[in-house]
């Protein structure tokens, strides 16, 4: 191995580090996948994005049960939830997709490598070494080019740490039983989806959040629908609220925040801090390059290029772009398609999906109608309500809406954002569109099947002139 010359080396083996080193396989470049843990994945598969949403499919299940009389199923009063098959179900998941991964590093010729890297320096005559420290032992890997896929951990609040009481990702994802109180910081993607998981489980659920409303970065009026619907399922949240203290109690803790000035103590068996993400660029070797990290964050090009030549970083640790599996796939993609001289092209901002897989779901792209206006376009709206869906009616979710922000000079479309059944799926189209620079008028002529939830975008697109169907 110390002999072998990669084209890339790839040093993480998340969403984005295994989507770079398949994508060089497929392009016949020499491939080596650098990779500390014993399996690969990263965070996205083992302790997130898919364990994650395994359990809200659970929790899904468990919900529509309690209506299972209104669908005029009869006989399911005594049901009764076995935590520890949903965990087991959840980990053969997580199994069979890192089995999968395996096959692909075959399949496409990658050459796994475990072990920690670091970069050593600049390149010497076109070729970089990185450093691979595996049971204590090191060895050097040599290639022309680099792709830092290194990821995030958990934001975890000063002077708190990790506990059987005081949980991140990674923790509540494999406790042994459902708790029956918790608090947790935060109301993002991560925040909010766990709220809603544990309350279908019928635990009681606090969120608090710094900033004004749940799901800040969503459009507005997003957030106000997802804090009534919240309410209607009795999750409590405050926003606008700090975290002053959190201590242990006999039972579990006690957290103290303020609201409005004033100091309200809450008492939980767990805490869940859901505060956000930081970029793993420790101890990576950065400081030998040219490389000087923003905020742990790492600048690139719009190819994913670093300041030091022939080296890449995607996903997590890029300075700038939303931390999200689908982004660092993107821009592996991208970086790879640079290197291997294949065609190819930057990823645009604007035209980036989130999603965040709460119950009721969200769907979003673009700008918001705050940003639009903010940014000095005459915008225009239009908005259609899941109520007036039929499918939505047929399914039993009428919760939420699609919402259009449109230019009102031109017709093009600004942005798309949705609440409601399937938002995380309906949002490919609104993306779709975008991507293509169609406008609102090419969405109204465009024929969607009857019935179906993405009939809700064709009267979404028609309510910006007045003229939805069905609403």
């Amino acid at each position: 191995m110390p002999d072998t010359i990669y084209d890339v080396a790839i040093i993480g083996s998340g969403p984005a580090g295994y989507t770079a080193a398949i994508r060089a396989g497929q392009y016949g470049l020499k491939t080596g996948l650098i990779e500390k843990d014993g399996f690969l994945g990263g965070t996205c598969l083992h302790v997130g994005c898919i364990p994650t949403k395994a359990l809200l499919f659970n929790a899904e299940l468990w919900d529509h049960l309690k209506d299972a009389k209104e669908f005029g199923i009869e006989g399911v009063d005594t049901r009764k939830l076995n935590w520890a098959a949903i965990q087991d179900r959840k980990a053969k998941i997580v199994t069979k997709h890192a089995k999968g991964l395996e096959f692909l590093m075959k399949k496409n010729k990658v050459q796994t490598v475990k072990g920690y890297g670091r970069l050593t320096g600049s390149a010497h005559n076109g070729i970089h070494t990185i450093e691979v420290t595996s049971d204590g032992k090191s060895s050097p890997i040599r290639a022309k080019n680099v792709i830092l896929a290194t990821g995030s951990e958990a934001r975890m609040l000063p002077g708190l740490d990790v506990s059987d009481r005081v949980l991140t990702n990674i923790e509540i994802l494999s406790l042994k039983e459902i708790p029956k109180s918790i608090v947790i910081v935060g109301a993002g993607a991560v925040g909010v989806e766990f709220a809603s998981i544990y309350r279908s489980f019928d635990c009681d659920v606090t969120i608090v959040e710094m900033l004004p409303r749940l799901v800040p970065i969503e459009d507005e009026e997003i957030s106000k629908e997802l804090a009534r619907t919240f309410r209607k399922r009795e999750i409590n949240f405050h926003t606008s609220a700090g975290v002053e203290k959190v201590e242990k109690t006999k039972s579990g803790i006690s957290v103290v925040i303020t609201v409005a000035g004033k100091e309200e103590k809450i008492d939980a068996e767990k805490i869940l801090i859901a505060v956000g993400r930081k970029p793993r660029t420790q101890d990576i070797g950065l400081e030998r390059t040219k490389i000087k990290p923003e905020r742990e964050f790492i600048q690139t090009d719009s190819w994913m290029q670093t300041t030091e030549p022939g080296i890449y970083a995607v996903g997590d640790i890029v300075l700038g772009t939303p931390q999200l599996a689908h982004v660092g796939a993107m821009e592996a993609l991208v970086a790879v398609a640079k290197i291997a001289g294949k065609g190819g092209k930057p990823i645009n901002p604007e035209h980036i999906p989130s999603c965040t897989y709460c119950h009721p779901e969200i769907g979003s792209v673009g700008l918001t109608e705050t940003k639009a206006r903010e940014a000095g376009y005459n915008v225009k709206i239009g908005k259609f309500p899941f109520t007036a869906n039929s499918r939505a009616s047929i399914v039993g979710q009428h919760e939420g809406f699609i919402k259009i922000v449109s230019d009102a000079d031109y017709g093009e479309l600004l942005g798309v954002h949705i609440i409601g059944p399937q938002a995380t799926e309906l949002i490919a189209e609104a993306v779709t569109a975008m991507e293509l620079e169609a406008t609102v008028e090419d969405l109204m002529w465009t024929i969607h099947a009857h019935p179906t939830l993405a009939e809700a975008m064709l009267d979404a697109t028609n309510s910006v002139y007045g003229l939805a169907i069905n609403a």
